[in-house]
């Protein structure tokens, strides 16, 4: 009880923290968005367990190439994981964006984006990304504009719907963002950096 008690404030304080700094950065259409150098795609699993597409892999589909389609983004840059052989997220995205018209030269691919953190950081780091729209849904958005931020990244996002949805949804976020606060509080790192990367001049196997 005696630990309860100021983990809860700490988690209220942090998420009420997060809501205020991402606030002024977040859009609900791309048609508001002043238009960046690159749009940031985070990952998340292109199907649901059952096999069926997943809905927040579609909606950040639809939202990353109205964006790029519109003029507001030059390139885009698909961060996510491929810690397996059989498990390719940056791929399944660029197969999706093309397929909905956008142009496969101006699309890299982050293999080491393991968590949101790690796709931010890595953007500016490895990428060279100074300025980013992020596209995800709100919740999760909020979290990585303020990553982006601590980090000096001139970052804004569209949101592609409002959340995960569901309880578990809202708790894995408020833990997410306990998380990112102890990362900024140590000063962490990505899981991997290595060297830079130049956007648009990545070779990708077909």
């Amino acid at each position: 009880m005696l630990i309860a008690v100021p983990l809860v404030t700490a988690v209220l304080l942090i998420d009420r923290r997060v809501h205020r700094v991402s606030a002024p950065y977040l859009h609900e259409a791309s048609q508001t968005l002043p238009p960046r150098h690159v749009a940031l795609v985070l990952g998340t699993s292109p199907t649901l367990r059952d096999g069926r597409v997943n809905p927040w892999f579609r909606r950040r589909i639809e939202a990353a190439s109205a964006l790029f389609l519109a003029g507001k983004a030059e390139h885009v840059l698909v961060s996510g994981d491929n810690g397996r052989r059989d498990y390719n997220e940056p791929m399944a995205m660029r197969a999706a964006l093309v397929a909905a018209g956008v142009d496969s030269t101006r699309i890299t691919l982050d293999y080491a984006g393991f968590d949101t953190f790690d796709s931010v950081v890595r953007a500016r780091k490895v990428f060279g990304a100074r300025d980013l729209v992020i596209v995800s849904q709100r919740s999760h958005n909020e979290r990585a504009v303020c990553i982006a931020r601590h980090f000096g990244i001139d970052a804004v996002a569209l949101n592609a719907g409002t959340s995960y949805g569901g309880t578990l949804g809202m708790l894995r976020e408020k833990a997410a963002r306990l998380k990112m606060s102890w990362e900024f509080l140590i000063g962490a790192e990505p899981h991997f950096l290595g060297e830079p990367v130049k956007l648009g001049g990545q070779a990708i196997p077909e």
